[in-house]
């Protein structure tokens, strides 16, 4: 059983991607190829924005974004302790402090009213905060149209960590349309992924995308006159012919991801696990399915014997982990993001798992939790 099916994936459309690997190949246009043009247009178009520009990887889109706007020594950016280390990475790169804020126990993310906690708190402390940084997780946006407007009313830029969450919605407008600008990963293992790294930003304004454009090849404004320090941090011409074909077929699997979710939550419904609460207004692209659980590390070990592949998405907040140990945070400092990092547990998720690999999985949960009726 696969955690995350990229060869099911891969055979369904080996076709198309050979051919447009191939013609990618004969073509001789191997960075910035017309083909990184058309999906940065079409991507745009999906998310509801003015401007996309394809970059070597959603961490590097991320440090992009902050540079481009000029965050970095003596700013600080509020973000959440419960996500991937590039989140946080990133505005330490740029130079800037980290703030962390806690998160919701059922949606797993940044509300504004732990975002104003965490700024006031930085602010008494004579910290300069640019902005603010939540993260999409496990594909869900959640609380964006509120975060945005309270970043308004303060003067702070929103940047949208959309690396796990491209597609989802909320109030029907896509992730990665809110805020100054947005990031997004195509990691292999992401919603939508490319074969190798690769990355987007997304924004409105005209003079951050043509600043972005520039500093991704080296801070080059024309040929050899460099305006800024800046990355090589192109999208390859294969990545994005690559993902053109993908695309075609997201809409579909987006659709997919909904049904093994649902059947997921009907077939555990009665079990001790929590979900992650999707509020009414929103869609999740389910890039993980992750529960809340007792007993989470006994449950990973039990299922591993069944052949069940799990992970744990995270075991360790951010706040307590050694790379950042000079922000001076302690262990309950952010209990939900701790709590929660004892308990989570994600399943296998794609849009290509079965009704009967989901019900060995919930089977093998059951028997785990003495249920005396498996699935």
């Amino acid at each position: 059983m696969e955690f995350i099916d990229l060869k099911t994936q891969y055979q369904r459309y080996q076709n198309e991607l050979e051919k447009a690997a191939l013609r990618v190949l004969r073509s001789g246009r191997y960075i910035l190829g017309p083909e990184v043009k058309e999906l940065e247009e079409t991507l745009a178009t999906f998310v509801g924005t003015k401007y996309a520009l394809g970059v070597s990887s959603g961490t590097d889109a991320l440090l992009l974004i902050l540079k481009a706007l000029g965050i970095g020594k003596g700013d600080a950016v509020i973000t959440t302790p419960f996500t991937f280390v590039a989140t946080a990475e990133v505005i330490r790169r740029a130079g800037a402090q980290v703030v962390f804020a806690d998160i919701d126990p059922q949606t797993f993310l940044l509300t504004p009213s732990s975002v104003a906690k965490s700024l006031a708190q930085a602010r008494q402390k004579g910290l300069r905060v640019k902005a603010v940084m939540p993260v999409s997780l496990f594909g869900l946006a959640a609380y964006l149209p509120e975060l945005e407007a309270f970043c308004r009313k303060e003067g702070l830029f929103l940047i949208e960590d959309a690396c796990q969450s491209f597609g989802a919605e909320v109030n029907g407008r896509k992730s990665g349309s809110f805020g100054k600008a947005s990031a997004t990963s195509f990691f292999p293992a992401k919603p939508l992924g490319a074969y190798g790294d690769a990355g987007m930003v997304f924004t409105n304004d005209p003079e951050l995308y043509e600043t972005i454009k520039a500093l991704r090849i080296h801070g080059q404004t024309q040929r050899y006159l460099h305006q800024y320090q800046g990355f090589n941090a192109r999208l390859d011409t294969l990545q994005a012919a690559l993902l053109l074909v993908k695309f075609k077929h997201y809409p579909e699997e987006i659709e997919l991801r909904q049904e093994v979710a649902n059947r997921y939550r009907k077939l555990l419904a009665g079990l001790p696990v929590t979900f992650q609460h999707i509020p009414k207004n929103c869609l999740s692209v389910y890039a993980q399915f992750t529960l809340r659980v007792p007993q989470r590390d006994k449950l990973v070990a039990h299922l591993a014997t069944h052949g069940i592949p799990t992970a744990i998405h995270y075991p360790r907040p951010l706040h307590l982990q050694p790379a950042f140990k000079e922000l001076g945070y302690r262990e309950g400092d952010f209990p939900e993001a701790e709590s929660l990092a004892k308990e989570v547990i994600s399943l296998p998720m794609h849009p290509f798992l079965t009704q009967a690999d989901q019900e060995k999985i919930v089977s093998a949960i059951a028997a785990f939790y003495n249920e005396k009726e498996a699935v």
